[in-house]
């Protein structure tokens, strides 16, 4: 069993891949560990404690409902935590939040309330090409917030991943979708570049990171373990389903102009400028240099698209 911190704090635990930790983490407790783990999820609204509350399992964490933002709130979550994994982060600015607030304002409120309740070690999931000198704007903030950790005072891991892939998220409902359609429109032909990484192997990385009792600043970048088009992606599936859609390019130029039309015309858009760029960005990496730190193995992608894309996946309402 890794040694994790017995207190562990998650932020932005009511996404996808933070439910998807809690029970992890929760069946860790349960294995034989001297004492069991005491987790506790941050999350913003009763709405997303709902679903946190909703995690099967016989060890329920304790559910904080808080702003990201506040001092004052997020000194109370970090209280008594060791170890925090932070999961929050936004691809889209909308009206309630913009990628400064969203990004550096919570690191650097976290990394303030971490360093002052002596914890540990923080864990924070970030986004393949980030970086402060990115000209994605999103790309950027993300950048500049690992920066903030980076140079903390507490001990921090970043893990740097591009599309994650896992049960019943809405990149794996797309896919499974898009595959068995007659016709498909991808921007550019779907000729960008994608190493989609099983949601276990993220949550297997996270608990490895949070395992790591070096006083270490780490920057890991992470990927899946074969680099593809998105169109030789999206016919894998497609071919589990014994299905070929026909393929239908849209010109990348098309698209920015769309994407910018929506922006202006709407407050809140399905897709914008600085989203469009981070769904074209090309993931191309080794992900064996952040396997060795990490101590993990990956998830060969034909296993992870039966499970989450395949004809046998059980669909959710």
């Amino acid at each position: 069993m890794p040694d994790l911190p017995r207190n562990i704090l998650v932020t932005g635990a009511n996404g996808n891949l933070g439910r998807q930790l809690l029970s992890r983490l929760a069946e860790l407790s349960g294995q034989g560990a001297s004492q069991p783990i005491e987790v506790r999820a941050l999350v913003r609204s009763e709405s997303a404690a709902a679903q946190v509350r909703a995690i099967p399992g016989p060890q329920p964490p304790e559910i904080m409902i808080g702003d990201y933002t506040d001092p004052a709130s997020m000194a109370q979550a970090v209280a008594g935590c060791a170890g925090i994994v932070h999961l929050v982060g936004i691809i889209k600015e909308g009206a309630g939040a913009t990628y400064a607030s969203a990004h550096e304002k919570t690191c650097r409120v976290l990394e303030a309330a971490a360093a002052e309740a002596g914890c540990q070690r923080i864990v924070y999931l970030s986004i393949l090409g980030s970086h402060e000198g990115a000209s994605n704007a999103c790309l950027a903030s993300k950048g500049a917030a690992e920066a903030i950790l980076l140079a903390g005072r507490v001990p921090s891991t970043v893990l740097r991943v591009p599309m994650v892939l896992g049960p019943d998220d809405f990149a794996s409902r797309a896919l499974a979708s898009q595959a068995q359609a007659r016709a498909v429109a991808l921007v550019g032909g779907g000729a960008t570049l994608q190493q989609p990484i099983d949601s276990r192997d993220v949550v297997a990385a996270i608990v490895a990171a949070l395992s790591d009792a070096k006083a270490t600043r780490l920057g890991l970048d992470l990927g899946g373990p074969e680099c593809l088009s998105h169109r030789a992606l999206l016919l894998r599936v497609a071919e589990l389903h014994g299905a070929n859609p026909r393929v239908i390019p849209i010109p990348l130029t098309l698209a920015r102009i769309f994407a910018a039309a929506l922006a202006r015309l709407s407050a809140n858009p399905p897709i914008t400028p600085a989203m469009l760029e981070i769904l074209q960005h090309d993931d191309r990496l080794d992900p064996e240099p952040a396997c060795q730190a990490l101590g993990i193995q990956l998830t060969p992608l034909i296993e992870t698209l039966r499970a989450y894309t395949g004809p046998e996946v059980k669909k959710h309402d």
